[in-house]
């Protein structure tokens, strides 16, 4: 039978794809040679790979980064974007720039029909451009190779033409002082998908509160609504208030209060 540690090992694996043995053995607070004996019955089972000093989740090595970011918060990012999509009616006009969480709001915008779509992520476009009778636009440039999504004056050009119903963004960080990101580009783009929008929305989820960002992308004055699944800190929260943000938390509707 595998022990607790065994599941502990699995569940790190989970969230992270692949660990080397030596950042197991730290995170376990355990020995190399334990991990080392720990880990075998788990690549016999095959249920785990070893390669190069790491181990991984069996289909998993190799794995896209973008592709592993899209299992972490995973339930919060889709309830995140449920409630975003019940808000959005067929025929109403999008703009979704990259990110985990406005890839699972695609996701869910594949049960409406008639939408126009403007994105600069592949992923987003993929998911809604064959189906139910939409209009999908991608910005051009070169794709990124760790999300598939293009960046850059062409990009930004691009989106600047439309103008949305909708225009949502992710985010890296949300600080008291509004919207951060890490990227320069990344943070240009989304100040112009807000830009092009007649409701703006940013989509994150509760890892994001108190994050401090390189780059800012826009004060809180600059957006309509923010949708998360917690509520953030009290001087987060103030400052959204302060400037009339309107923010959601979007509930586990499995969570049914009683009648």
């Amino acid at each position: 039978m595998l022990s607790k540690r065994h599941a502990e090992i699995l569940k790190i694996l989970n969230e992270e794809g692949s660990v080397t043995i030596a950042a197991l053995a730290a995170r376990l607070g355990v020995s190399l040679e334990t991990v080392r004996r720990d880990v075998r019955p788990l690549t016999e089972n095959g249920s785990v790979l070893k390669v190069h000093g790491a181990v991984g989740l069996a289909g998993q090595i190799g794995e896209a980064p973008f592709q592993r970011r899209m299992r972490e918060n995973a339930s919060a990012k889709q309830r995140i974007a449920r409630h975003l999509a019940e808000t959005i009616r067929n025929g109403d006009s999008v703009m979704l720039d990259t990110g985990t969480t406005t890839s699972f709001v695609a996701r869910e915008l594949t049960a409406l029909r008639r939408l126009t779509v403007v994105t600069n992520s592949s992923d987003v476009a993929r998911t809604l451009a064959t189906v139910n009778g939409n209009r999908v636009y991608m910005a051009g440039g070169e794709l990124r190779s760790d999300s598939g999504a293009a960046f850059g004056a062409s990009a930004v050009d691009f989106i600047r033409r439309f103008t949305v119903t909708h225009a949502v963004i992710s985010t890296g960080a949300v600080g008291e002082h509004g919207v951060m990101d890490f990227d320069l580009e990344e943070a240009e783009f989304a100040r112009m998908v807000l830009s092009c929008g007649e409701r703006k929305v940013v989509v994150t989820d509760r890892t994001k509160f108190g994050r401090r960002g390189l780059v800012n992308v826009c004060g809180f004055d600059s957006i309509d609504e923010l949708i998360t699944d917690a509520p953030p800190p009290d001087e987060i929260a103030a400052a959204l208030e302060r400037d009339g943000t309107t923010l959601t938390i979007a509930r586990d509707q499995s969570r049914s209060s009683p009648a």
